[in-house]
């Protein structure tokens, strides 16, 4: 009997036994499966910060770059790198307003200069006809658009502005009677300039061939050293209620005159004049 009674004791023991070894098994398998479930999600945040600071990094660098790109395309040019510029290039420049044709369309035509020289911007975008007005003489702009030629005329096309706060110039006339029939004289392409003891070679033709009226262009030739030029009152510069329209149509052959204007250049010198004196 009390073998019996110790029997059934000892295995009670080893029961219990197994029963405490299962359990700390158990419970350090669960341990185990829960370090190794942390140790992943902490490894896949941290390939997820990673990822995220990288692309940061990468979209930084991107708008660094567009922004240095940007900068460069809007790089102001002088007058030299304008010159050096193949025709059709983009360019950027800032000039002063010295004048400007009519209004039309959302679109104006003005003569520009700086101290280094003179651009010609050709049907510039403008709004209205209060943003034109709002371009005065000596007013500074900045431009964008892309060189062209057009019959020897270098000028700027496709062109947009803003005005640009600050100083004011306004361009003197400079002489270049000695320079006609010089191959100098387009170096002062489109900047105002002066021509002194012009004689009338012919009256004034409304039109280049006379086919015109009242109101269109006027076109004269004068002479000097023996050579004989053709300069234009540009109407849309200077209409026919302007003083120089109405004195240029009164001048008659062998009169002496002085004159001023802008450097145009269509197949040769073509001034868009802007002022006559008889002497």
């Amino acid at each position: 009997m009390k073998k019996k009674v110790l029997a059934v004791l000892i295995a009670a023991s080893m029961s219990l036994a197994l029963v405490a070894c299962n359990s700390s098994n158990e419970a350090s398998t669960q341990e185990s499966s829960s370090e190794a479930t942390q140790s992943a999600e902490n490894t896949e945040s941290s390939v997820e910060e990673s990822s995220v600071e990288e692309s940061s990094t990468e979209e930084v660098s991107t708008e660094e770059s567009t922004e240095e790109v940007n900068q460069d395309a809007q790089a102001v040019m002088t007058y030299a790198e304008y010159v050096a510029a193949e025709v059709d290039d983009p360019v950027v420049i800032e000039a002063y307003v010295q004048a400007n044709q009519s209004w039309w369309d959302g679109k104006l035509t003005v003569y520009t200069q700086d101290k280094d020289g003179a651009y010609f911007l050709y049907n510039m975008a403008c709004a209205s006809q209060e943003d034109a007005d709002k371009l005065v003489k000596g007013t500074k702009i900045r431009v964008s658009g892309f060189k062209s030629e057009w019959e020897g005329e270098v000028e700027i096309v496709d062109a947009t502005y803003e005005i640009v706060d600050g100083d004011s110039f306004v361009a003197e006339a400079v002489d270049v009677t000695e320079l006609l029939g010089t191959d100098e004289l387009i170096n002062k392409q489109n900047q105002l300039v002066a021509f002194k003891g012009m004689t009338v070679e012919s009256e004034a033709l409304y039109k280049w061939d006379g086919s015109g009226k009242e109101g269109d262009d006027l076109y004269f030739n004068v002479s000097v050293n023996g050579n004989t030029y053709t300069f234009t009152v540009e109407s849309y510069l200077c209409g026919a209620d302007t003083e120089v329209y109405k004195a240029v149509k009164e001048l008659k052959k062998g009169d002496v005159i002085d004159l001023e204007g802008f450097l145009y250049w269509y197949q040769g010198v073509n001034p868009h004049i802007t002022a006559v004196s008889v002497q």
